[in-house]
């Protein structure tokens, strides 16, 4: 049955499209990290060879380096003889990752409020009614955190610091966005499991967010999402006990 589930929870991730090109170590790579990102590879499980073997069809030499190269990223630890398993979620890392998202973000945001053209606007706009469709679904669903509105939320920030004009901004960027993603799956289902205590609405917080930007307004936008993202953390300060076992 453990290894059925297993099949189950990666079939999202076996669908996402890879170069043809790409090594077996590098599909590996890619499948894998999707998985600990979405939560369907849960925080501490170990990664035994044998069973990821089975559930990617790849074998044990690119599975290793896969292995590796995450652990690298963060996202993977590598226990000493005892091979590897997915790093824990831990309320001060994610404290520390939130710091240096926000301030990233702040400055490939200001710089693409201040250099972004009407191609850039197009896509905020674009972005805004789709991340607006998701947020409404996700709170009438009153369920966990669905692949649509993480696609569209990563779309909505993405698209708001398009135009900053640094491709390394954007790498960095990037990366802090996706360690930051395990942990901001849990916090909006938190909030929408627990809506009778909880009076954060991120359908709101966007729209202020991409009026600000649509309205060249840098501060006040940069001032939203130094708050959009700290409402992320405070959320997980509410239930700290449930830190250990976050999952979508």
């Amino acid at each position: 049955m453990a290894a059925q589930a297993d099949v189950i929870v990666t079939t999202i991730s076996n669908n996402l499209n890879g170069s043809k090109h790409e090594s077996m170590a590098q599909r590996a790579h890619r499948l894998i990290r999707a998985d600990i990102i979405s939560g369907a590879r849960h925080p501490g499980e170990r990664l035994r060879i044998e069973m990821l073997k089975t559930v990617y069809d790849i074998g044990p030499t690119p599975l290793r380096e896969a292995l590796q190269k995450l652990s690298t990223e963060g996202l993977v630890l590598a226990l000493e003889k005892r091979g590897f398993m997915v790093s824990p979620l831990d309320l001060d890392e994610f404290s520390d990752l939130n710091i240096a998202r926000i301030e990233i973000e702040k400055v490939a945001l200001a710089r693409s409020v201040a250099l972004g053209d009407s191609q850039w606007e197009s896509r905020v706009v674009a972005a805004t009614y789709l991340m607006n469709k998701e947020d409404e679904a996700l709170l009438a669903s009153g369920d966990g955190v669905s692949d649509a509105w993480e696609s569209a939320n990563a779309e909505f920030h993405a698209a708001i610091i398009a135009a900053c004009g640094s491709k390394w901004l954007l790498q960095m960027r990037d990366h802090l966005q996706d360690m930051c993603e395990r942990y901001r799956r849990s916090s909006i289902s938190q909030s929408i499991r627990k809506k009778l205590i909880s009076n954060r609405d991120v359908g709101k917080e966007h729209a202020a967010i991409s009026n600000a930007v649509l309205s060249r307004n840098a501060e006040l936008a940069c001032r939203l999402t130094e708050s959009h993202y700290m409402k992320t953390l405070n959320r997980l300060k509410v239930s700290p006990n449930s830190v250990g076992d976050m999952q979508p």
